[in-house]
């Protein structure tokens, strides 16, 4: 069984009772559940992990290269300016799905750029919590699971 990390960046752990217009009622507790027992079904062990930190997040996406497992990224406000971000993406050489629970191009302006893009297998974006099961079924046909 394929082992796939799910990264979640800044503010992330707060899901549930961050700006619930924008990213619905849903807990960061209901999230690893529901990308946990969606990976079980693609055939994925998966492991989430959230932080604040970025360079926790640049860490764990090294310990992702060194070991070529995939990623599934939501990096949250790092997507716009972290270039350590980005670096450490440009390093993994499995599969990298950029993710997020909103549509980034329909928000403010600041948020139209991402840095993760580019050196992202592909991103799914503005699907609420689908996005992550999006991107696990994206990671599950490209690691043959």
């Amino acid at each position: 069984m394929p082992d796939v990390l799910v990264l979640n960046g800044p503010n992330l752990n707060r899901l549930g009772t961050r700006e619930p217009d924008v990213y619905g009622s849903t807990t960061y507790a209901d999230l690893v559940a529901l990308c946990e027992e969606s990976g079980a079904e693609l055939g994925l062990r998966v492991e989430v992990r959230q932080t604040n930190d970025e360079a926790e997040l640049v860490g764990w996406l090294h310990e992702a290269a060194d070991a070529r497992t995939p990623v599934v990224l939501n990096p949250a406000a790092f997507t716009h300016y972290s270039y350590a971000l980005r670096d450490a993406c440009a390093m993994l050489t499995a599969p990298l799905v950029e993710v997020h629970i909103s549509n980034p191009a329909a928000r403010e302006e600041f948020r139209h750029t991402s840095v993760v893009a580019a050196v992202a297998t592909g991103t799914i974006a503005g699907f609420g919590m689908d996005s992550y099961r999006l991107a696990l079924r994206a990671i599950a046909s490209r690691v043959g699971s």
